[in-house]
């Protein structure tokens, strides 16, 4: 009796890929999969009459932590010119359309998918492709998108902190979407809410807070930098001079008072001091220490 292979499939080691091209094959799917960690299996449903797959497919790796990894450097890449969509097998089961859907206005010609889910993913999970409306002739955005987010948490976040800020140099309206086949009823009600609080999918949403800009917990602050000055370059050259070794004048130090070495004035001019400061030091090293090694002079040819 054969096996269901989905009931033999390691759900938390597998990823779902959908927004898949016609011309996309298994193959093809476990060469581009591949890239993420090792692959055991990869099946896409097909048509039993057409024998065409339907857009999306499962892809299996040896571990949880390679499907993990998969789903964030391949989440949205392009493949045939189509953004794909990769998550957990076993999430995308749960992903249940609660509502938490928000419409996007005045999008930039350059905005496209990736860069609508890498924005406003940081409020919450998403659970469909961003659809950006476009021209069916020539394929260009018609300036306004759909995000569904899997939260009414997420969907409230991204309205108050993204309505009205600039994207590619466009200020972008955000508000919820009207609902289909309604008299100008917009989501987000009392009742979606209610229903929403029920999913558990919903329930898990965490916003993805790993910004670049955000302050490391629990690791110290770098020490501030110390400028090069006359007494940081006098403690090297004694240093050097101890070492016997000639003390020179590195690019970037100066004298207080007196412009840094390097300058970009004419040649073979150097500028006048500022007012009110002094003749220029002459650099005198400190005395070698008491039982200090002091090299002797080069014998004279």
């Amino acid at each position: 009796m054969a096996v269901d292979p989905i009931q033999e499939r390691n759900q938390d080691a597998t990823v779902y890929c959908g927004g898949l091209d016609e011309k996309v094959s298994e193959a093809l799917l476990w060469e581009l999969f591949l890239q993420a960690g090792p692959v055991v299996n990869v099946h896409m449903p097909k048509d039993r009459i057409t024998l065409s797959h339907q857009g999306y497919g499962f892809v299996e790796f040896m571990s949880e932590e390679d499907a993990d990894y998969a789903m964030k450097v391949m989440n949205m890449i392009k493949l045939y010119g189509k953004p794909i969509r990769v998550n957990k097998a076993a999430a995308h089961q749960k992903n249940l359309d609660i509502g938490a859907n928000i419409f996007i206005g005045n999008l930039d010609p350059e905005v496209d998918e990736k860069l609508l889910y890498d924005t406003f993913s940081a409020f919450g999970m998403i659970l469909q492709t961003p659809k950006i409306m476009r021209d069916p002739e020539t394929g260009n955005s018609k300036g306004f998108a759909f995000v569904n987010f899997a939260s009414f948490d997420a969907s409230d976040a991204s309205i108050e902190a993204m309505n009205g800020q600039y994207l590619c140099n466009r200020a972008i309206s955000v508000s919820y979407a009207f609902k289909k086949d309604s008299k100008g009823e917009r989501h987000g009600s009392a009742a979606e809410r209610l229903l929403a609080a029920q999913n558990p999918i919903a329930q898990a949403d965490r916003p993805h807070q790993l910004f670049a800009d955000a302050p490391n917990a629990g690791v110290a602050a770098p020490p501030p930098m110390v400028p090069n000055t006359y007494s940081t370059f006098a403690n090297a050259a004694a240093t050097m001079a101890q070492g016997g070794m000639m003390p020179m004048m590195m690019p970037g130090m100066f004298f207080p008072g007196y412009p840094p070495m390097g300058h970009h004035g004419p040649p073979g001019q150097m500028p006048p001091p500022p007012p009110g400061a002094g003749p220029m030091p002459m650099f005198q090293p400190p005395p070698p220490p008491p039982g200090a090694f002091i090299p002797p002079p080069p014998p004279v040819q």
